[in-house]
Parts: C-alpha cells; structure tokens; sequence
C-alpha cells in the first residue's frame, strides 16, 4: 500500500508545475487551518459563536498567507482572495525575475566572460604544466608589491583552473589571479584579459610540437586583438621550425624561446660541468639571488675592474648601455659611461649599493696557476628523443678534439639513421650507436661505467595518449644506480625529465644533474617577464658562442689550503677576464648531493678554500 502511494504521489509531481503547486498548497492548508483553529479557540478572548470563531480562523489563516483575510459575504471573501493572489503573482514574478537576472549574472562571472580592466598587469594565453611554476614565480616576484595582477585566458573551466591553481600554487599574498575562459587565438576572447593595457603578455607552450602552429596563431591573434598597441610578449615552441614563424607574428616587441634548444644546450653544459644545473636553478627562480638591472651613477668614470668590487653585496656581471645593449663579463680595463647600469645578482632589485672604496683583498694568497688544458671526453648517451640530436651538435661545440659520444638506444633502423645524421653535423665529436633498450638490466651491465667521464639518461618522445616518458627514465636511473652500488664505480648522471614532480622520486647520486625542461622553461619566462634586458642576458648565456657559466677548480684562483675573502677570490678572476658569482664546495649530504652551491656572498666572507672547491664564474667559452 505504501508503494502504491509512494508511486501515485510521485506521478502526480511529474505532472509539472501545476500539481507542485497543488501540493504545496494542500501541505501549507493542512499545517495552517489547524495551528490557526487551535490558536482561536484556546484564546480567551475569542468570540463566543462558531461563525465568529471561524471568521477569526479564516483572517489568522489569510494573515499567515497574504490572502487578506477579509470576512463577509463570499463574494467579498472571494474578491480579496483574488486580490490576494494577483499581489501574490506580481511580488513572486518580480522575485524570481530579480533572482534569475542574478543568478545568469553569476554564470556568466563562473563562465568567464567579463573584461577584466586592469593596467600594468601580467597576461598568460593558454594552459600547460609550466603555468603553475610561472604564476608561484611571479607571485614571489611580486611579494613586495602592494598591488600586482595576472590574467590568465584559456580553454577550459573557470572553476576548474582556479581549483588546479590553489591545489598547485596556494596562497598567492597580495597577487590577484583572474581566469577567464575562451580560444587563445580568438582576437574577441583575448579582450577579456586587456592586453592592451598589460605590462607584459606570456604564451605558453603546447604539450606536444605538433601543436606549435597553435602559438603561432595566439600570436597573430594577440597582435589583431591589441591593433597598434606596443605589447612586450614572451612565447615559447618546441620545435625549431616554427620559432621563425612564431618571431615574425609576434613582432618586434617579442621574445621566442625554443624550449627543446635550450633544454639541449643546458644538458650538454651540465655533462661536462656537475652541479651546472643547481646554479641554473638558484639564478633562475625567485627564491633566492637573481640577475638585476640596476642604476649605479657614482660608477661612472671607474674602470670594470674596480666596480666588481664596489658593490658589498651584489655581485656584477655587465653593464647595460645607455643606448639599450648589454654587455656581459667586459674587459676589465673597460671605463664606465654616464648613464650605464649594472647587470647584478642581489636578493632583490633594491638591495644593491655601491661604494666609493671596493672591498679589499689578499694578493698574498692568490694563485697564478695557468688553466688545465681541455682533453678528450667520453660521454654514454642512454634513450633518444628529438632533442638528442640538438645535445650532439651543442657537446660537438664544446668537447676537445678526439672526444667520444656513444648513443644507446632502442630502435629500429630509422633511428641509427637518425644518430649517424646528427653525428655528421658534429664534425668535432665521434659518435658510435650500440642498438639496446636502456631499462633493461642487460643493456645497462654490458656497459662500461667506468670509461665513460659522464652519462646522459633521456627519455621518450612524450606522444598523445603515451605514459610519460619520465617513467622510463626512472627505471633507467634505478638500473644505472644498481650498476654504480655492485660495480663501486661512481656514475655521473645528467637525466632530462619532463615533469619536476618526478624528481623527486629519482634515485640520484653524488653530483646528479636534473634537467626538467617544463620548470626550466617556466622559470625563464617569469624572469624575462620581470625584467626585459634579461632576454638578451640568457639568450648569450644559452648562445653557442659569447659568455657562459662556468665550474672552475678553485685552486685557479686562490693556494688551497688558505683563507681568503671572495673579494680577493672576485678580484683573481677579474685579472683572469671572469666575474665570481660564488662558490660550491662540499658540504653536509642531503637530497643525494654532496655538494653545496653558494650564489652571489658577501665580498667581505673569509673562508677556508680546499682542494675540492669550485669557483662559480662567467667567462668566454
């Protein structure tokens, strides 16, 4: 019985608005007559006859639902009823007008289709693994701002992108992130973020270098959506056939960054130079010291030489041109113009000051010890992917003559043909190809560790619908530290991974290198973003050709075993045409590395130098 009615009740409800009402009004009726009949007739002051009583029901009962309550005659009744029920309507009709415009307004806020009308702020197009690490870089770029804003325009769900974004980068202090949703490379959604009015625009990379037509395309959008507006814009492709492309829509106003080239040439530096990638990362995030453009109009008439030492705390590394060029690492005897500024690793862009005194330093303990000549190098390549043949023609630049690159990978013909095409455009490196799968155990043991000076672990081509190639690197690197544990020979590894979130669970050694190109990529851009003579800073530093970062053994500059200061360790590599940026030595080992970096101390800092100390520098390659 109680089914049948269950069932009959929620056929009636399917009946439509009508019957709901039906039913509201029956359930208020059969709640209201009664609390109101009880209320009557336990009032003392209640007529004495049933027809007042009833009158005195039927007003407690109109009161409590707006129906008036009026007594008399029926028509009079049914007259204010209908009354009533009209004001009723009205009042329900202009509610739910009110409500709906409300609740639509509220949609289309979720949906992200309003303007946002900002100025000075920064805008990024598209969405990708590298936007988390760019929006947590801007904010600690922008913590001491009182105000600061990012515009973020992509496909996909308002809602969605801020839940990532929270989960992801969290608080984010005084910055405002604003999301809106629309197509990159539609000039009407781009309005929605104003880059017109923004300092700066950053187009992020596709997942895959198919898609670098994509980018191409926000860029021939940005410059439709802006018309005659100057936008610095900062973009970012795969491959290089379409960083051309990519360069001539953009415009002038534009920096191109080719993410496979510089994750190459930073795995080829980081091979012949452990611990490179450290450096890398505390000069690029941040969190810590960066590079810094800077006023310094007492410097002017000084010599180079003497302005390296006249900043306590900052470390100088060029000097920025009146006219817009930069100068990285310049003679030392090289005079100081009226208007130039410094290029400087500080904490911050305020915290660099300058003196009329440069810091003193100990010419006692300086060493004038001649640099070792470069030999020939072995490097073992294991895994193949579209970049392996740029790390090829980058190591082929840099190696001594007579240097050995030999490739283990696993493939068919198409790729040995692929590995002896890269090792003709390296005509300073001999390239060898031992065909084998580098997670198998087999592969792995039948190499010689030990006649290899470092060893190179890269992954897959990241396909559609593919796992992620950082899980075949991870079974590589288990396999190689295996090798290293039951062989006792110490491995050297620089492993390229797509993903930082893997890092962490990598088994890495004494002196392991990560290169995670994404973060990489990401962090280059938040700099340029901040500061736009960077481009040409790290367009030299990743260059073939100019200045570069460099590990050199201490005992260049300074007799090991001795205290120095690093002013004088500043001014030995000055006399050697180099600035010091710091220092790496060992320390206490954590997170699989025995070595510490220290950027950018104090010239007054005296310490110990041993044997086994490095000196950061920037010199000519």
């Amino acid at each position: 019985m109680y089914e049948r009615a269950r069932y009959w009740f929620d056929n009636t409800l399917a009946r439509g608005v009508t019957a709901l009402i039906g039913w509201l009004a029956v359930a208020c009726l059969a709640v209201v007559i009664p609390v109101s009949a009880l209320l009557v007739w336990t009032d003392e002051r209640a007529p004495d006859t049933a027809w007042a009583k009833t009158a005195a029901v039927w007003r407690s009962v109109g009161q409590t639902l707006r129906l008036g309550g009026e007594v008399g005659s029926p028509l009079r009744v049914v007259l204010s009823v209908l009354l009533a029920l009209m004001a009723l309507f009205y009042v329900s009709t202009i509610v739910g007008l009110i409500t709906t415009a409300i609740t639509e307004e509220l949609i289309a806020l979720r949906r992200g289709h309003s303007t946002v009308l900002e100025s000075g702020h920064t805008v990024l197009l598209g969405w990708s693994d590298q936007i988390f690490t760019v929006v947590a870089e801007l904010v600690a770029a922008n913590a001491n701002q009182p105000r600061s804003a990012i515009a973020i325009l992509a496909d996909r769900d308002v809602t969605e992108m801020e839940e990532e974004l929270r989960s992801e980068v969290g608080d984010t202090g005084r910055t405002r992130v604003i999301c809106r949703n629309g197509r990159p490379t539609d000039p009407a959604a781009l309005t929605r973020v104003s880059p017109a009015t923004a300092d700066v625009v950053l187009v992020l990379p596709r997942d895959h270098p198919q898609e670098d037509a994509e980018i191409v395309k926000n860029l021939l959008a940005l410059r439709t959506a802006v018309d005659d507006s100057r936008v610095r814009t900062v973009a970012v492709v795969r491959d290089a056939h379409c960083r051309l492309a990519a360069e001539l829509a953009a415009g002038p106003d534009a920096v191109v960054l080719e993410i496979d080239d510089v994750t190459a040439r930073l795995v080829a530096q980081c091979v012949r130079q452990p611990g490179l990638s450290v450096v890398y990362q505390e000069l690029l995030d941040f969190a810590g010291d960066e590079f810094y453009v800077v006023d310094a109009p007492d410097q002017a008439g000084r010599m180079f030489a003497d302005v390296l030492r006249a900043c306590p705390t900052s470390s100088v590394v060029g000097v920025a041109g009146v006219d817009g060029t930069l100068r990285l690492n310049p003679p030392a005897t090289s005079v100081l113009s009226q208007g130039d500024r410094l290029v400087v690793i500080a904490q911050d862009d305020d915290t660099t000051v300058t003196t009329h005194e440069p810091a003193a330093f100990d010419e006692s303990v300086m060493a004038n010890r001649p640099p070792a000549a470069a030999r020939p190098e072995r490097v073992l390549l294991l895994g193949w992917n579209r970049r392996a043949r740029h790390i090829v023609r980058h190591l082929s630049g840099h190696v001594a003559a007579g240097s050995v690159l030999h490739v283990v990978a696993h493939g068919s013909e198409s790729l040995a043909a692929e590995v002896r095409a890269a090792a003709q455009a390296a005509p300073a490196l001999t390239v060898t190809f031992g065909p084998g799968d580098p997670t198998l155990p087999g592969t792995v043991n039948e190499v010689d560790l030990s006649a290899h000076d470092g060893v190179i672990v890269l992954g897959p081509d990241h396909g559609p619908g593919q796992a992620s190639p950082d899980d075949r690197t991870l079974v590589t690197l288990l396999l190689l530290r295996d090798r290293e544990r039951t062989s006792g020979v110490p491995v050297r590894v620089v492993t390229e991974m797509t993903d930082d979130r893997n890092r962490v669970l990598a088994p890495a050694g004494a002196g392991a290198d990560f290169i995670v190109s994404g973060k990489l990529v990401g962090l280059l851009m938040a700099q340029i973003s901040q500061n736009w003579h960077l481009a040409a800073l790290f367009g030299e530093l990743l260059a073939p050709q100019g200045n570069a970062i460099h590990l050199k053994p201490a005992g260049d500059y300074i007799r090991p075993g001795h205290r120095a200061s690093f002013a004088t360790i500043v001014e030995a590599a000055s006399r050697r045409g180099e600035c010091a940026l710091g220092y790496r030595t060992r320390g206490i080992a954590r997170a699989g590395n025995d070595h510490e970096v220290r950027i950018n101390p104090a010239k007054a800092e005296v310490r110990y130098w041993g044997a086994d100390d490095e000196v950061i520098v920037m010199a000519e390659r």
